[in-house]
């Protein structure tokens, strides 16, 4: 059995850019992100604005680039059987760090801190978030202060899933050795300001506001980062934030422009800012809570205990529901270029993608109409059908965001149409997209019926992604609502061949086991892909270096930004 290696060759890829100043020497940038950081620690949360924001200071072994390619970063080198790095059985990995990196506070990095980190984020209790990312691992040593050995309980093709990409990144044992277990998300100090050996330091933090950096005076490259500053102010909206940087000049990168096409292109024109795109893996979803979401279940609420969903756990509503929806009309009023109907989980790249889903860009309402008849939904007096009494009703919720509140419209008049009654909702999109486990607003909590937000996978392989709905990562109070199942999917067909996926040795075998993955999601009816989206943010003219990556993140290669003269 050979290991999987699409991207070993570009593993070994172009170091990146360089920047064009010495350290510092460029002053500030100012980010704007309308999704505000709720905590520095990306393992508590999993989401785009708490990775981007700890980013800029934690760093993993191995990154995606900005065309999903693998490349070292606190490695010397990706692992490969080639170069010894992988065991021919494929049980065991071996990393080696690179020579001298310290972390911000002066002392060095060793393999030590990685071998914490995996333990940190398996330790019983934790509700880590990137848990699915250590699926597998029997055990990490180190075998010196610079090389770590990953075991595994199984020969592991694809292996670069743990310590890989911003959502798995080495923490500093020194700092974290008391937030084991439960005690993960009360060490507060070290969740909103933890030690990296990445370009820049948390000076502040302001929790669901802002956050400022300076310049890690550590870090390796000693004429990195060219900003003597960062600031990410958080909250807002996506139109306040393109105004911000496209038209008048005011911040220098808007993070997720989630706005109509002619709209951008209006604050672009004659502005001091530029619209920058990337299409990768984001797909706008709707997802079906499986569970009973309601309020009258107390603790049990949205969880397995509490018993399924009275109506969306039948796939012939969720069906109905997805052929209502007219995803070419969504598509082209408010994404035009930088969206297309989706229709899978995996929409990229092409050996992974399934052709079985294609029919949903047809709309069709005459037989989402059929499938409620035969589901024994009839229509009532007022067209709002109805079954045993009672009404076949949704709250729909979702963040706060021009274009979402106009998807949650489109998306009600079709479901009306078809005779399904729909409350929507909008969330602040730092407490939707919080980790905060008091809070009932969170997406992990999903204390509604229906919820709509975008996801994708890191890197090319979708092993680890894929693995999110296994039924373990169905998130409830014994996980600290941690868990990235969130329509609390659960198939003993879907764990197998996730289990299997994670045995898979040949690209065509790996191809055929995904998109048996992603056809099981798909039509279950648990989750509904809406519109395959393009990464769209603006950043202003004088900033440059940026190279916008969809596939891992946004700020992945921040040390390389720097000033021009505009």
């Amino acid at each position: 059995m050979k290991p999987l290696l699409l991207l070993a060759s570009a593993a070994l890829a172009a170091a990146p850019l360089a920047a064009m100043a010495a350290r510092g020497s460029d002053g500030d940038v100012k980010v704007l992100y309308w999704q505000a950081a709720s905590t520095l620690n990306p393992y508590l949360s999993g989401i785009g604005k708490e990775v981007d924001a700890a980013a800029p200071v934690l760093e993993p072994l191995a990154r995606f680039d900005n065309s999903g390619k693998l490349v070292p970063w606190l490695a010397e080198s990706i692992p490969t059987v080639e170069n010894g790095g992988i065991a021919k059985d494929l049980m065991h990995v071996t990393w080696v760090l690179k020579k001298g990196i310290l972390w911000s506070d002066g002392t060095p990095l060793t393999a030590h801190d990685v071998v914490f980190t995996w333990k940190y984020c398996t330790a019983p209790g934790a509700g880590c978030a990137s848990s699915d990312m250590f699926e597998g691992i029997k055990d990490v040593v180190a075998k010196d202060d610079r090389t770590v050995e990953i075991s595994y309980d199984k020969p592991k093709p694809y292996p670069y899933t743990a310590f890989v990409s911003s959502e798995s990144p080495i923490l500093q044992e020194r700092q974290f050795k008391d937030c084991l277990g439960a005690k993960i998300v009360s060490c507060t100090a070290q969740n909103f300001h933890p030690i990296g050996t990445g370009p820049f330091v948390v000076d502040e933090f302001k929790p669901n506001d802002v956050i400022t950096y300076s310049a890690n005076p550590h870090f390796r490259d000693p004429n990195k980062p060219a900003f003597a500053h960062l600031t990410i102010k958080g909250g807002g909206n996506p139109n306040t934030s393109a105004l911000a940087v496209l038209k008048t000049g005011e911040f220098d990168f808007g993070w997720n422009l989630q706005l109509p096409p002619k709209l951008l292109k209006s604050m672009e024109t004659g502005g001091k800012g530029e619209v920058v795109t990337d299409f990768a893996t984001g797909v706008e979803f709707l997802f079906l809570n499986q569970t009973n979401p309601d309020p009258s279940l107390g603790d049990k609420r949205s969880t397995v205990a509490g018993g399924p969903h009275p109506f969306l756990t039948d796939p012939r509503v969720g069906q109905a529901l997805s052929l209502a929806i007219d995803r070419k009309k969504m598509a082209t009023i408010l994404y035009g270029d930088a969206g297309k109907p989706g229709c899978n989980v995996i929409p990229a790249p092409d050996m992974y993608r399934s052709s079985a889903n294609d029919a949903c860009v047809d709309q069709n309402i005459a037989k989402a109409k059929q499938l409620l008849d035969a589901a024994g939904w009839k229509p009532g007096p007022d067209g709002i059908r109805e079954k045993d009494g009672k009404k076949l009703s949704i709250l729909f919720q979702t963040s706060t965001n021009s274009v979402r509140q106009s998807e949650q419209a489109m998306i009600k008049q079709w479901w009306h149409e078809i005779g399904v009654a729909t409350t929507l909702r909008n969330i602040n999109a730092s407490v939707f997209f919080g980790g905060d486990v008091g809070s009932p607003d969170t997406r992990q909590k999903f204390y509604a019926d229906v919820e709509m937000y975008t996801d994708n996978t890191k890197g090319e392989d979708p092993e680890s992604y894929l693995a999110k709905w296994t039924c373990k990562q169905i998130p409830g109070p014994k996980t600290q609502w941690q868990g990235n199942d969130i329509q609390r999917f659960c198939s003993k067909d879907y764990d197998k061949l996730s289990a299997e996926l994670s045995q898979a040795a040949s690209l065509k075998t790996r191809g055929d086991i995904v998109k048996q993955m992603n056809d099981l999601l798909v039509q279950s009816y648990t989750i509904i892909p809406l519109v395959h989206r393009g990464d769209v943010s603006g950043k202003s003219k004088t900033l440059a270096g940026v190279k916008m990556n969809g596939w891992d993140s946004t700020l992945w290669n921040v040390m390389n930004w720097h000033r021009v003269k505009g």
